[in-house]
């Protein structure tokens, strides 16, 4: 990785390759989508499909040639519209239908035109324009450059699991589509003992080629021994939750939580489906294509499969804190789980299973499945205290408040990515899903979301305190 004021020639040289993939898997994305689906709202706390055909490219347009290079405009009005998305607060959306949103946004024809053009400025900024100047707030060590391509590479993840809220008559099913629910087989349940020590949480900003202004700066943290899961939470742990009535016992919940199972009816993991007689689910999906009334189906990106018990469960935090309260654990904080990911005995690592780049065999991750895969599929992928999928296979819910560490500064090109989010309501993750990219995967990145939001792809494991 470069290290000092420069971010290195040959990182620079490849940028403009870097933005036509990204930009090729967004499309590829909205080209799995039926065109009754480009007005719809999948989801209520977000924004119709149609802003995220534009908001890409407006936003790596924004940042880097207006803001940056300060360059003409393009449209000043789309540019404003597709300028930001929206936090998914808890108050519910206006109930609008497609139609609604028909009126209220472009036809797809004016968005795929503003964002050819948009590419084209971007890819000639990147190509040809001096995009590492040393002082400049923006430019520096190419802050705006390197911040387009990972805001396209987080919202892919986005895409994909707003995706996943559609119907599945609206989803083109790729010919080699083929989940990987395993034999049914689970791990026998395990504790492993990490012993007290150091975590590294921060990193300098001179150590990484690009950060979030979250990540820095270096922060260490003192932990105490622990002992944590060597795998995730499966559905069947889970299932075991659900029907000794977990949904239905306020004990195991925090009191704001508690508040939304019960105002949002809440019964189950939403990836889940129930089969008891009902031919469809609240997205118009099947929910006993087997002729079985009262089984359990995960509800896949492009298929509704039998519950698969070895795959982990995806929740939101509330329902993973509600969990381990049952089980007589916890959640990790941040700092225990970097210890558990990245330390060892011997100091730090890049990544859990020491300083080899990613690939499948240490997990999934990198956009290499639509849907997780069976828990203790990839032991190559393990810390060096013997935990399993700590990167990929779902993000790793924490019990850590989103927060600033000590000398956090917000970044000039994104100001707003991290400072709005402070408010003491969202939790942080870590790890990465199967919709990660790569880029994603280093020690320091940090995501977050509010407790109660169900959506994206998050797993979880127990904790217990040993000291």
């Amino acid at each position: 990785m470069p290290h000092g004021s420069s971010t290195g020639v040959s990182l620079m040289v490849r940028l403009p390759s870097r933005y036509e993939r990204m930009r090729e898997r967004s499309r590829a994305l909205f080209n799995l989508l039926d065109d009754e689906a480009y007005y719809s709202r999948p989801i209520a706390l977000r924004h119709p499909i149609v802003f995220y055909e534009g908001h890409l490219p407006a936003f790596s347009f924004n940042t880097l040639v207006k803001k940056a290079l300060r360059g003409a405009s393009i449209d000043p009005r789309l540019e404003t519209l597709f300028a930001r998305g929206i936090d998914p607060d808890e108050a519910a959306a206006p109930a609008l239908t497609a139609a609604d949103h028909r009126s209220l946004w472009p036809d797809r024809r004016t968005v795929q035109q503003f964002a050819a053009e948009a590419d084209r400025r971007v890819l000639e900024a990147l190509a040809r324009r001096d995009l590492d100047r040393p002082g400049d707030p923006l430019l520096d060590r190419a802050e705006a450059a390197f911040t387009i391509l990972e805001h396209e590479a987080m919202h892919q993840e986005t895409l994909l699991y707003i995706w996943h809220q559609l119907p599945l008559r609206q989803k083109r099913r790729p010919f080699d589509y083929a989940p990987r629910p395993g034999d049914g087989r689970l791990p026998a349940p395990e504790w492993i003992e990490v012993p007290a020590g150091r975590a590294a949480i921060g990193v300098d900003r001179s150590e990484i080629a690009f950060g979030w202004d979250n990540e820095f700066p270096a922060y260490r943290e003192e932990v105490d021994a622990f002992a944590i899961a060597r795998h995730n939470v499966t559905n069947a742990q889970y299932l075991e939750f659900v029907e000794s009535g977990g949904y239905q016992d306020a004990r195991w919940w925090r009191p704001d939580d508690w508040r939304w199972v019960q105002a949002e009816r809440v019964t189950h993991p939403l990836f889940w489906a129930h089969a008891s007689g009902s031919p469809t689910d609240p997205r118009g999906n099947p929910t006993d294509p087997r002729g079985n009334q009262d089984a359990w189906y995960w509800q896949g990106m492009f298929d509704l499969l039998p519950l698969p018990p070895a795959w982990p469960v995806y929740v939101s935090q509330a329902e993973a804190s509600a969990y381990a309260r049952w089980r007589g654990g916890r959640l990790p904080t941040e700092a225990e789980y970097q210890r558990a990911a990245y330390g060892s005995p011997d100091g730090g690592r890049l990544y859990p299973w020491g300083d080899d780049a990613p690939s499948p065999l240490r997990g999934v991750f990198d956009f290499s499945s639509w849907d997780p895969e069976p828990v203790g599929s990839h032991p190559a992928g393990a810390s060096a205290w013997g935990v399993e999928d700590l990167v990929g296979n779902g993000w790793e819910w924490t019990s850590s408040r989103f927060a600033p560490f000590p000398g956090f500064r917000p970044m000039a090109s994104y100001p707003e990515y991290s400072a709005d989010f402070f408010d003491g309501e969202h939790y942080v993750m870590k790890g990465a899903s199967p919709a990660t990219a790569r880029e994603l995967l280093r020690p320091s990145f940090r995501n977050w979301f509010r407790a109660r939001y169900p959506y994206v792809y998050a797993s979880f494991r127990c904790l217990k305190s040993t000291s």
